[in-house]
């Protein structure tokens, strides 16, 4: 079993990674080469509030589908294009598996749009119930036996590579890459892919679109810097990230987060100093 990759425990897209780090450990492994085609990496979750009141732990998703192994509630979660809460109570553990954007359409025979925002059961691609697959996860030992066991599942229904999913991974790579392209027209340039095949390769592979891709990646990058100690300066930050100006950015910034890219560093910083 391979060692967690601590580079990766505290990825980008976590509102509080500070907060989080107090109270929920994060682990994640990459998978076996068999499913590396498909799967960007298994995670686990696990917290134990000892007592203390429910806390929401809210993370900006990136354009990834999962699939979560969670007592009573195991789904096929789609890209969830507004931010993603959940209230951490009492003590458990879940596994989840990070599908790589295009990752999961080979298993499914519809379209990763129809899941934007929403669920779905996790037997219409592992042809295991629900509460067999949970016992066969979460009842495992440790988090090697919990990967284990899902990949195991995973191995008895892998489909063949799909072409088309890689171009739309590579595609959404592009967006992703430091001093990406800001817009559409400017992931088509790089891509070399017409904006209306490339709208349509997104709906079918990726889930949502591509100017919701490059504009999450982009509010992902600024949530990550405002969270670094020390001061900001945000209209560079804005020019930096290919907003129009700083208003720009401060409105989708808030409209996300839930709070003004100022207040947002001004909460991470005194998080930082208090813990």
């Amino acid at each position: 079993m391979d060692k967690p990759d601590t580079t990766a425990a505290t990825p980008k897209g976590i509102v509080d990674p500070l907060g989080m780090a107090r109270r929920i450990r994060l682990a994640t492994y990459p998978p076996s080469a068999p499913l590396a085609t498909f799967v960007d990496y298994f995670w686990v979750v696990e917290w134990d509030m000892g007592g203390r009141a429910p806390e929401i732990q809210r993370v900006l998703p990136y354009p990834n589908a999962h699939l979560v192994f969670d007592r009573g509630q195991s789904a096929i979660h789609g890209v969830v294009r507004g931010a993603f809460e959940r209230s951490v109570a009492g003590a458990g553990r879940v596994l989840g598996v990070r599908f790589k954007p295009g990752g999961l359409r080979p298993f499914i025979d519809h379209p990763v749009a129809r899941l934007a925002d929403r669920t779905m059961a996790l037997d219409g691609v592992l042809r295991v119930s629900a509460i067999e697959a949970e016992q066969r996860v979460l009842d495992s030992a440790g988090d090697a036996g919990m990967v284990g066991a899902a990949e195991a599942m995973l191995f008895a229904v892998l489909p063949a590579p799909d072409a088309r999913a890689l171009i739309a991974g590579q595609a959404v790579a592009a967006a992703a890459a430091a001093d990406g392209p800001a817009s559409v027209a400017a992931l088509c340039a790089q891509t070399g892919i017409e904006e209306r095949a490339l709208q349509r390769l997104f709906s079918n592979y990726v889930g949502v679109s591509p100017k919701w891709v490059i504009q999450r990646y982009r509010l992902q990058e600024a949530s990550w810097h405002l969270a670094r100690p020390g001061p900001v300066d945000l209209a560079g930050l804005a020019s930096q990230l290919g907003f129009f100006d700083q208003a720009h950015f401060t409105r989708d910034f808030t409209k996300l987060v839930g709070c003004s890219p100022l207040e947002y560093w001004k909460s991470q910083q005194a998080s930082r100093q208090g813990g």
